[in-house]
């Protein structure tokens, strides 16, 4: 074989490779075959907890300090910031969509805030719930973020 012939191969081969490569990148595989489990995210913003990406990953959650575990003073703050809510939930009460909804969680967060251990998934999700209420109005969802911060040991 001529060397004109080689270099014509090689150029062959590496076009073969070349889109091998680019295929197994689609496919989310690295050079190797091993599949990626990154995470991509394009625009808009995240904000995560927990989070585990792989095989064999594992996500553990850290004590959500509630109810009992608060000191006197984080206790008379949650109920200061429960005050507070109730009073910007009347007072703005016509920018909100629905008056009765946040109501119903701030009732839901009062009553396991004194159990004896208050679940943190019933904590978080109530919290969930009246943040995305909240939001509209500015002071009401300071208010509510503050709460959850404490609340949820941040």
């Amino acid at each position: 074989m001529s060397d004109q012939e080689n270099d014509q191969i090689r150029q062959i081969q590496a076009q073969a490779q070349a889109q091998t490569q680019a295929h197994a990148r689609e496919k989310g595989q690295d050079r190797a075959g091993q599949v990626n489990h990154g995470i991509q995210q394009y625009g808009g913003h995240s904000q995560v907890g927990n989070q585990a990406v792989g095989q064999g990953a594992r996500a553990e959650a850290g004590q959500v300090a509630v109810g009992a575990a608060f000191t006197g003073e984080q206790s008379a703050r949650v109920e200061e910031l429960l005050t507070r809510i109730e009073l910007l939930l009347d007072q703005h009460q016509d920018e909100l969509a629905d008056t009765g909804a946040p109501r119903v969680e701030l009732r839901r967060l009062r009553e396991e805030l004194a159990e004896s251990e208050p679940q943190p998934g019933v904590l978080r999700r109530a919290l969930d719930r009246l943040t995305a209420i909240a939001e509209p109005v500015v002071p009401l969802a300071t208010a509510v973020g503050e709460l959850a911060r404490l609340v949820q040991g941040g």
